[in-house]
């Protein structure tokens, strides 16, 4: 009954604290929204084109090309008809239109800027299409010039080929992202409120009447632990439930799974919070360690900016970073429900916080007071 009452002083203190709701519920989301709003544009696979400018000159004195003009000009595709005072070739080079057309009875020749290989490619591809089809207009005029109408407006079948990916790339957008890392990134900020569990106790003088009154110092330990982490797992549900809702974050069909790695980061982060309050003798020296701690963390593993495929040492680095072992195995878990991926996160997090709850049992008891 002491544990439990220890707990619940805890997480109404935690929530009383003004720092507590700014650090673990306003900031998250804020950032959230900054980060997936601002950088939206980089998490995208589609690559805009602006408009084609293409410049032509048409001596085949036949009206084929000027109805393609028309079907290019739906498109995005605009031509321009060379007058005398244009140099085309010049203009294409200088890269002031995309590409040139020269028409002519004995054919079609395309000059392209390779500068411009994106807009180049498309020009060529169009202009290719084109090309196959007055062949075979040609030669459908040859043999039967009554069914020509009827070869290019009569019914056509599209769907002969369908195509459908084994294995579908999916990839979280901005938004989806930033919910998870910066989810697990206000999780290791937990450590800072948790290493002043018992040196709060110190500085306000009240240690000794804890340790005055009826109740065990294991406790007392085990209260304050238990309400800490209390304290953070609602905070983290609630960081959750909002990206959820009004981001639209996609947290996977496997909630469940994903909740419980985040719980064992945060059984590591208070445990670190707390085992480094016993390592060190001030009470400032925690809180600078743990600062100094998340946000490297957070840099190399990636809260503030993708890293795609860190090479070398840079690699070894992002490794080095808790951030990096529990993104991963989220991201695995909700885009390609790979459930296996928690295990090596769910290991080192409690393997961690094992040792830290080791280093401050041991410490705790070799204290006369707290």
């Amino acid at each position: 009954m002491n544990i439990l009452n220890i707990a619940w002083k805890g997480i109404k203190t935690d929530f009383r604290d003004t720092r507590t709701l700014f650090f673990m519920l306003a900031f998250p989301v804020v950032l959230m929204l900054v980060l997936g709003s601002a950088l939206s544009n980089t998490f995208g696979d589609s690559l805009p084109v602006d408009d084609i400018h293409v410049l032509y000159q048409d001596t085949s004195q036949t009206e084929n090309f000027n109805q393609f003009i028309k079907t290019a000009e739906k498109s995005g595709i605009h031509f321009q008809k060379v007058t005398e005072n244009i140099n085309p070739k010049n203009e294409v080079r200088q890269g002031k239109y995309d590409g040139y057309v020269e028409v002519t009875q004995r054919g079609l020749q395309l000059y392209v800027n390779n500068g411009n290989s994106i807009e180049g490619n498309i020009l060529q591809g169009m202009i290719t299409s084109y090309v196959d089809k007055y062949n075979i207009a040609s030669e459908i005029m040859k043999v039967a010039p009554e069914k020509l109408a009827s070869a290019f407006t009569g019914e056509r079948k599209d769907d002969y080929i369908k195509e459908t990916s084994i294995l579908p790339n999916k990839q979280p957008g901005s938004m989806d992202y930033y919910a998870i890392v910066i989810t697990t990134m206000i999780v290791l900020y937990g450590a800072m409120s948790s290493s002043s569990l018992i040196i709060s106790e110190r500085v306000r003088k009240t240690a000794d009447r804890l340790i005055a009154s009826p109740v065990r110092k294991s406790e007392i330990f085990i209260g304050k632990v238990l309400g800490s982490l209390v304290s953070n797992t609602i905070c983290v549900l609630l960081v959750i439930l909002f990206s959820k809702l009004f981001f639209k974050a996609n947290w996977g069909e496997h909630l469940g799974m994903v909740i419980l790695v985040l719980l064992t980061e945060i059984i590591f982060a208070v445990s670190m919070g707390i085992g480094l309050s016993f390592l060190t003798k001030t009470s400032a020296a925690p809180r600078i360690i743990i600062m100094l701690f998340v946000q490297l963390a957070s840099f190399f593993g990636g809260a503030y900016f993708k890293i795609d495929n860190p090479q070398g040492i840079f690699k070894f680095i992002t490794d080095l970073s808790p951030l990096t072992w529990i993104n991963s195995a989220i991201t695995k878990m909700i885009y390609a429900n790979d459930l296996s991926a928690a295990i090596p996160a769910v290991t080192i997090h409690l393997s961690g916080a094992l040792l830290f709850l080791l280093v401050a049992v041991i410490s705790l008891q070799k204290r006369e007071g707290l």
